[in-house]
Order: C-alpha cells, then sequence, then structure tokens
C-alpha cells in the first residue's frame, strides 16, 4: 500500500507516511556522533539489522529501540576501531541483550492479563530497513505479519534466537554459536528443532498477506471492506469480510475494558465489533501498514486508541489482532 487512508464515517481522505522508528534512533545518533573518531556510516548501516533483529525477538518496539541503543553506545565504549567484524559484535551485543531482557521479563509475561501481542509496527515496511540491509528481503517478507510474530514468542528464547540468526541474517553456525554460547553442532539442532516447531503453522500464519512491496490489492481491498462494515456497524457486512470461525484478539494489557480471551466465530465477533462505535466519540479508522501487512489505526479525539492488524485465509480474514494497551500505542505518532 502506498496510501494511508482516514475514514470517518463513509469518508475517506488523507495521506500519512509514518516512520517513528528514527524519532528515537536519531538521538541515538547523535550521542554517537558525539564521539567525532566514530563513523556515522556505521550507525546508518547497522541500525535497521539490529532493529529487526531486537524487535522480532521482543516484540516490543520501545524495548528493542531501547537495546539498539545501548548496543551502539557499548561499541562506542569499546572502540569501534578495535573490532574485527563490526555487524557480528552488534549482532551479538544486541542477541545476549534481548535474552537477557527476556529472562528477567518472563515472569511479567506469564502474569500478563489478557491475550498478548507484539507492539505494532506502524507504517511501511520498507521504514524498517534499506535495500540493501541484510534483513530487507525478510522484514518485505512474512515475517513482520502480527501471526508470524506470535509464532516465534512461542519459541524458547534461545531457539528464537538462533532462529533468526540462521534464518534472517544467514549466519553459519559457528557464527551462532559464538553470539549464544553454544556449539555449533547444538546450535544446528536447535534450529532444525524451531523450524519443525514453527512448520506448517509459519506458512498457515502468512497465508493471503503478502509484503506491500508486492503491492497485492486484494488484502488492501479486504480490509478496506472491513472498515467500511465497522464504521457502519454493519453486523452482515462484517460476516462477510471473516471467515466462519475467525477469531478476535484483543491486548489491553488489563488497562482497558476488553474480552478477556479469544473471541471466536464470525457472528460472535462482527456483533461485538458493531457495539463498539457507539460507545465512543466519533472514531476515525486509517487504513495504513502494520506489521508489513493493510492494518487499521483508529484515533478519536487526537489520540490512538487502537491499532489493528489481520491474518488472511481464502480471501477473507481468519484472524484480527487488535491492540488497546495504551502502553504498547505510545510510540504510534497522531497525525
Amino acid at each position: 500500500m502506498k496510501r494511508d487512508h482516514a475514514w470517518s464515517g463513509r469518508k475517506m481522505s488523507g495521506r500519512c507516511r509514518i516512520n517513528y522508528t528514527n524519532l528515537f534512533l536519531e538521538s541515538v545518533a547523535m550521542a554517537v556522533s558525539n564521539n567525532e573518531d566514530f563513523p556515522e556510516s556505521l550507525y546508518s548501516t547497522y541500525k535497521p539489522l539490529l532493529f529487526s533483529l531486537a524487535y522480532r525477538m521482543l516484540g516490543s518496539v520501545m524495548d528493542a529501540e531501547d537495546i539498539v541503543h545501548e548496543s551502539f553506545l557499548a561499541l562506542r565504549k569499546t572502540g569501534w576501531e578495535h573490532v574485527g567484524n563490526i555487524r557480528a559484535y552488534l549482532c551479538k551485543i544486541v542477541t545476549n541483550r534481548c535474552l537477557d531482557h527476556l529472562r528477567s521479563s518472563a515472569n511479567k509475561r506469564e502474569l500478563y492479563p489478557g491475550p498478548w501481542l507484539p507492539e505494532p509496527l506502524v507504517g511501511e515496511a520498507g521504514s524498517v530497513g534499506e535495500e540493501n540491509d541484510p534483513l530487507q528481503s525478510y522484514v518485505h517478507k512474512e515475517s513482520l505479519a502480527t501471526a508470524y510474530m506470535l509464532l516465534l514468542q512461542q519459541l524458547s528464547y534461545v531457539e528464537r534466537a538462533v532462529f533468526l540468526l540462521r534464518e534472517a541474517l544467514q549466519y553459519d553456525y559457528d557464527e551462532i554459536a559464538d553470539i549464544v554460547g553454544k556449539s555449533s553442532v547444538n546450535c544446528r539442532q536447535i534450529y532444525h528443532r524451531a523450524k519443525r516447531s514453527l512448520g506448517s503453522r509459519a506458512s498457515a500464519a502468512v497465508e493471503g498477506s503478502p509484503p506491500a512491496s508486492a503491492a497485492s490489492a486484494a488484502p488492501a481491498r479486504l480490509v478496506e471492506q472491513f472498515v467500511r462494515a465497522l464504521a457502519n456497524a454493519d453486523v452482515d457486512q462484517l460476516m462477510n469480510t471473516l471467515t466462519a470461525d475467525a477469531t478476535l484478539m484483543m491486548d489491553s494489557g488489563g488497562k482497558v475494558l476488553a474480552p478477556p480471551s479469544a473471541v471466536v466465530g464470525s457472528r460472535r465477533i462482527a456483533t461485538f465489533l458493531a457495539l463498539l462505535p457507539a460507545k465512543f466519540p466519533p472514531l476515525d479508522y486509517r487504513l495504513t501498514e502494520v506489521n508489513g501487512q493493510p492494518g487499521i489505526v483508529v484515533r478519536t479525539q487526537g489520540q490512538t486508541i487502537a491499532v489493528t492488524s489481520f491474518r488472511m485465509e481464502n480471501g477473507r480474514i481468519a484472524d484480527v489482532y487488535v491492540v488497546v494497551n495504551p502502553d504498547k500505542l505510545r510510540h504510534v505518532p497522531v497525525t
């Protein structure tokens, strides 16, 4: 999708390009550049790769940004000129800091109230990386899709790290072993175990959701139809966009009222969603890209209150993912 569209009732207007990750990361560049000997090109070259890796590991935009920040500061402190392979060095820092973060926050995740969803990446997939970035093909594939991100979260922390380093970055097993502190034979076994674990579910997670760069209009039209029906509180039309056994997951973090578990079935989902517009002031539905796929940002009275993404199946919506936890929406700009 090249445009973002705003729905207000039946109207569609406006255009918006969102590239929020740079807002935080540019401040890192300023801190790094305070060292006159630190080449700015290092930052611009490795920033997209490191953020992509950290985000997939954590499912959190803000935590990923923090870890990228810390990694560049660590490189500056070490002295980049003393590092033989800067890419490997930075990836090792990021991976291990992600593992440390996941372990330290494991209890918090276990106690998370209701469904958990990754923080949404709002904007064009291309804003995450550059064309020559080693992760770019992975970024433009379906690996950013919410359904795929949820699968990654089901892997153990080490499995996730090994899988991403091998699948996304094409690291060899000796390099991965050095990063995660295990033998290359063990890393090979971990990778194949993770790949088997994902199996056919990985394909199902991205079915019908081609990367935005593929310019496939079908998913975008389906989401537009969904938004039109939602704006008009039309239960029948909402049902027409959903598979019969569709699932709705709403991540509130216990901060706002939301179903405590998944809502299953097209009629139940449509009935629930059709009630929402009447409970809020006038809502603005903006069609944009969420995790590299057609999605929706919902705003009211100048605030973002929800970000929605989807999984498609056989030309219909099979899963609806709605993030309403305000803590997970702070990074989404209001434009």
